[in-house]
């Protein structure tokens, strides 16, 4: 398990660091968040999947280790925050005003 524990938090790592160098506009969250939701989502994974497959399929550990990883980072991702994607359905001035209109009783 400890050979194990070892991969998880490489492939932990590994992920923290392709999320921050792949897509470094889509994280605005802290580096030290995104890898450590990396890593530490890594390190679950893994050692449940360890256990769901009794230890007998070390790969298998490792996959989910990494697919947890994957998934766990990718929440954090902000792309209507990235650098030149204004959103252009949000917040346009007056249109709450033109919106609303009641019946007189």
């Amino acid at each position: 398990m400890l050979v194990e524990s070892i991969a998880f938090a490489l492939v932990g790592l590994a992920t923290g660091a392709l999320a921050l160098l792949g897509l470094p506009a889509y994280f605005r969250a802290p580096r030290v968040l995104t890898a450590g939701t990396a890593l530490a989502s890594a390190l679950l994974g893994g050692t449940v999947a360890h256990f769901c497959l009794d230890g007998r399929y070390p790969v298998g550990s490792v996959v989910a280790a990494a697919l947890a990883s994957g998934v766990l980072t990718s929440l954090l991702a902000r792309p209507d925050l990235a650098a030149g994607r204004a959103p252009a359905h949000r917040h346009r001035p007056g249109a709450h005003r033109a919106q609303r209109r009641h019946r007189a009783a």
